[in-house]
């Protein structure tokens, strides 16, 4: 099957996924900033291959379906590893939650693909990625700051840098719960016990 440009973006994140992961984890100089760079460039691709697809008229069935599922790969990367690395203040519960909403969207898309429907995203779920994204991003960032051996930063900043990126992750759980909520609702018909 050939692939239309936004297609290809979106399988140009799935491979950038799991390097985010090994830059996160894996321990060796400015491996945050370099990981930030990757989560950015996996990010721009989201962006155009919407904006393409759009624009020209390219959208898919494939595209559909394979859109959603490279957004989940680069934010669930991000997300496994600041759990390893246990950064924020119950990043656990945080990706606890954005694991449970994605196992539960990409149930009911099964069971609708199962009835020869394809769900696309909607603007609560595209919402709640640009969310997870942003908290992302801010927060390697702040990783890649205080990695940076050239800067040496009060306990009170560093502090009030931890604080501001686990209240900004946080936020993004919220609004991952939220799109779940209204993702379950809109499909509710998919998962009727009657049927």
């Amino acid at each position: 099957m050939k692939l239309n440009l936004p297609n290809k973006l979106t399988v140009i994140r799935f491979v950038l996924s799991p390097a985010i992961l090994v830059a996160m984890l894996i321990d060796f100089p400015f491996h945050y900033a370099v990981a930030l760079l990757i989560f950015l460039i996996a990010s721009v691709t989201d962006y155009y291959d919407g904006k393409i697809a759009r624009d020209q008229h390219l959208i898919t069935d494939f595209g559909k379906f394979l859109d959603p599922i490279a957004d989940k790969m680069i934010t669930t990367a991000a997300f496994l590893g600041l759990t390893v690395l246990n950064i924020g203040y119950g990043i656990v519960w945080i990706t606890f939650i954005v694991l449970l909403r994605e196992f539960i969207v990409a149930s009911v898309r099964m069971i609708a693909a199962s009835k020869g429907k394809v769900i696309a995203a909607n603007m609560w779920g595209k919402t709640k990625t640009v969310m997870q994204m942003v908290a992302i991003i801010a927060t390697l960032s702040f990783l890649a700051v205080l990695d940076c051996s050239l800067l040496s930063l009060s306990d009170i900043a560093v502090f009030v840098i931890e604080t501001v990126y686990s209240v900004l992750l946080w936020f993004s759980a919220v609004f991952t719960l939220i799109s779940g909520i209204t993702y379950i609702t809109a499909n509710k018909d998919f998962i009727n016990s009657n049927k």
